[in-house]
C-alpha cells in the first residue's frame, strides 16, 4: 500500500513558485489519492500526464519506491518571455506553455507587448529574443517588444526618443547589422533627437524618420560588401505627405500657368478707336 508521497522540485531557486504543497493539493484538485492506494493499482504515466497539464510545470517524474513510498520529480514552468495582452499578462516557456503571471512571482525576462493567436504564435520570437539576449550590446539595447502585427514588430531601446521597427521576425541578424551602422555613422552627426522611428525592415537600407515629419533619411546598405560599409551613402528624401502635397501643388500650377507651345491669337481690331480715328 502507498504510505507516503515525497514531493521533489527540481529547479527549485529563490523565485521557486512551486511548493511541494502545491503539488499535492494539484493531484487532490484533480481527484487523485494515492495514499492508501495498492501500489500494483498506481498508473505512474497517468499521473504524470495530469501533473503536466499544469500551467506551472514543465515536467513530471513518478518513481515507485519501496516501503510503500511514492516519489514526484517536478520542473517548475522556465519563463523565457513576458507578454502583455491588453489587460492580461503571461508567461511563456520555450515549448509555448503559458503561464499567467501574479503579484506572487516575478521574473526578469523580455517583455513583449502584443496579441497573438493560434496562427501567429508568441514562440515566433524566440530566435529573435534568443539573438538579442546573447548579444551583450543589443541586450543593453532592447527594452522591449511591440508586436503590432505579424510585418511590424517595434523595439524600444534604451535610447529614448526613438523606436526601431524590424519588420517580421526573419533576417533580424542583418537587420541589426544595418541598425548598428547607422547608430555609428549616421546619429552620431545628425542628433539622437532627431528622428522618432527608425525602419530596418526593408532590405539593404534604413529609412529614418524625422521627428518633425519633415523629411526621411534614407541610408544605403549592403551587408556582402563590408569594405564598402563604411562609405555610407545617404539621400534626403521628402515623406509621403509632403510628396503628395508637392505633386497636388504642381497640377495646381500646371493648370493655372499659360500652354506657350499654343498659336498666338491674332487680336481683334477696336471698332470704337478706328471709328474716331477716321472722324
Amino acid at each position: 500500500m502507498c504510505t507516503s508521497i515525497d514531493v521533489e522540485v527540481i529547479n527549485a531557486d529563490s523565485t521557486s513558485f512551486v511548493t511541494p504543497q502545491g503539488v499535492l493539493s494539484d493531484l487532490k484538485g484533480q481527484g487523485i489519492e494515492l495514499v492508501g492506494k495498492h501500489m500494483g493499482d498506481i498508473d505512474a504515466s497517468d499521473i504524470e500526464e495530469a501533473l503536466r497539464l499544469s500551467p506551472y510545470l514543465e515536467s513530471a517524474d513518478i518513481v515507485k519506491c519501496q516501503n510503500g513510498r511514492i516519489l514526484i520529480r517536478v520542473s517548475q514552468l522556465v519563463p523565457v518571455f513576458r507578454v502583455f495582452d491588453g489587460e492580461s499578462s503571461y508567461y511563456v516557456n520555450r515549448a509555448g506553455k503559458h503561464m499567467a503571471a501574479s503579484s506572487y512571482y516575478h521574473s526578469d525576462v523580455p517583455v513583449v507587448q502584443g496579441h497573438f493567436t493560434r496562427k501567429y504564435r508568441p514562440t515566433r520570437l524566440l530566435p529573435l529574443i534568443d539573438y538579442v539576449e546573447k548579444d551583450s550590446l543589443l541586450h543593453s539595447l532592447v527594452t522591449m517588444y511591440v508586436v503590432r502585427d505579424t510585418n511590424n514588430i517595434i523595439i524600444v531601446p534604451s535610447i529614448s526618443g526613438h523606436v526601431v521597427n524590424i519588420g517580421n521576425a526573419s533576417g533580424f541578424e542583418n537587420k541589426f547589422a544595418k541598425l548598428k551602422l547607422f547608430y555609428n555613422e549616421v546619429m552620431p552627426k545628425r542628433g539622437w533627437n532627431t528622428y522618432d522611428t527608425i525602419s530596418v525592415k526593408w532590405n539593404h537600407q534604413v529609412v529614418a524618420t524625422r521627428r518633425v515629419k519633415a523629411a526621411e533619411q534614407v541610408i544605403e546598405y549592403d551587408p556582402e560588401d563590408d569594405e564598402q560599409a563604411p562609405d555610407i551613402q545617404t539621400m534626403t528624401v521628402g515623406s509621403a505627405e509632403d510628396a503628395k502635397r508637392a505633386e497636388q501643388q504642381a497640377k495646381k500650377e500646371t493648370a493655372n500657368k499659360p500652354d506657350d507651345k499654343k498659336e498666338p491669337q491674332p487680336s481683334q481690331p477696336d471698332t470704337q478707336k478706328d471709328k474716331k480715328k477716321k472722324n
